[in-house]
């Protein structure tokens, strides 16, 4: 509606001071045109804007203006309050900022959006961490907050997954992102972006020197470049595996992208489709076909994908449940951590007993 775009404009005027016309263009996906359009008709209204020409030229307020409006419908503030049940304020130390701010913002609500903004904290809670993380560990981020709001290189001392030792790097950060509850630190080292777990950051420091970011690049894109990283490594070991019915609903969540598939008693895959090397899923031989027919109507037969074979063993969490049909190399891999695992609780001298799962 033409009504919001005009408040849109004034508010982005109010907060930037002067734009460009084909940035708010770009901001509101409509044309310059009609970004002139709407400045002469919030002028018409008796708003002080005016057009600047030139190389640095743009839309703007007369100095010193300011409108009390918030604008806000019902949905927006509603929207407000969901966000506010979200956790990250808190290790951004700004728990009695968000009070204060959302209570002026009830404050300038209109009044029959209130009742509304109020149920909503009060009947939507967002709770960002996944169940059965345990203890994590304390992060510090204020030295990080600094050098990320005032534009400062950092030098880390950093521990990465699976390591001991620490290593140094000096960093041009882009800033922080919280997913699902841990916070990461997003920059760049030697002009390539890198990702920082922030409980790993052993100390950092800020330094003297100026950021020094690439040319255009933002927060949100390299964190989505970061991201595809870590979610499209090629996975092309195949495995094909059974699942106890009891077991499957735990089993689909813990496994999470590596499940593939599921594979019907002929043998042909149902639900999702390929792995990432472009192979398409298929069932095994038909040794594998007669296993799979076996007390078929307890297990489910099922088709997982893994970026290295080594990967495979985190199946020996669930015991019996799992049973691993193919390839032979994972299955001589699993058998293997599990002589080492035996190795180490068998008595001296003896054996222990079989364990026999509970059904």
């Amino acid at each position: 509606m033409k009504s919001d775009r005009l408040l849109a404009i004034l508010l982005l005027l109010q907060t930037r001071g002067r734009v460009p016309a084909d940035e708010l263009a770009a901001e509101l996906e409509v044309s310059t045109r009609t970004i002139y359009r709407d400045v002469e008709a919030l002028s018409a209204a008796g708003v002080p804007v005016y057009a600047e020409r030139g190389r640095h030229g743009g839309i703007t307020l007369l100095s010193g203006y300011r409108t009390d409006v918030t604008g806000l419908t019902s949905d927006e503030a509603r929207a407000l309050f969901i966000l506010a049940a979200q956790g990250a304020h808190s290790a951004l130390g700004l728990d009695s900022a968000l009070v204060s701010a959302l209570r002026k913002v009830m404050a300038a609500l209109p009044a029959p959006h209130r009742p509304v903004a109020e149920l909503t904290s009060r009947r939507i809670l967002v709770d960002p961490d996944r169940w059965l993380n345990g203890p994590r560990a304390e992060v510090e981020l204020e030295v990080l907050h600094t050098a990320v709001f005032t534009d400062r290189r950092l030098r880390l001392r950093y521990r990465h997954s699976g390591e001991s030792r620490l290593r140094t790097y000096t960093v041009d950060p882009y800033g922080l992102v919280s997913k699902a509850g841990v916070w990461y630190l997003v920059a760049d080292r030697r002009r390539s972006p890198a990702l920082f777990r922030v409980d790993r950051i052993a100390s950092a420091s800020v330094l003297e020197e100026q950021v020094r970011r690439r040319d255009g690049a933002e927060l949100a894109d390299v964190w989505q470049t970061l991201r595809r990283r870590v979610e499209d490594r090629p996975r092309q070991v195949l495995v094909t595996a059974r699942v106890h019915r009891s077991r499957f609903d735990m089993f689909t969540r813990i496994v999470g992208p590596t499940l593939i598939g599921t594979l019907g008693p002929d043998g042909e895959q149902e639900g999702a489709g390929q792995a990432e090397d472009g192979t398409k899923s298929a069932g095994g031989g038909d040794g594998q076909g007669e296993r799979q027919g076996e007390r078929q109507g307890e297990w489910v037969t099922v088709r997982l994908a893994f970026s290295v074979l080594a990967g495979v063993a985190m199946l020996l969490q669930f015991g019996p449940w799992v049973e691993v049909l193919d390839p032979p190399e994972a299955i001589d891999l699993l058998l293997l951590r599990a002589d080492e695992v035996a190795a180490l609780y068998r008595p001296q001298g003896g054996s222990a007993a079989p364990y026999e799962p509970e059904e």
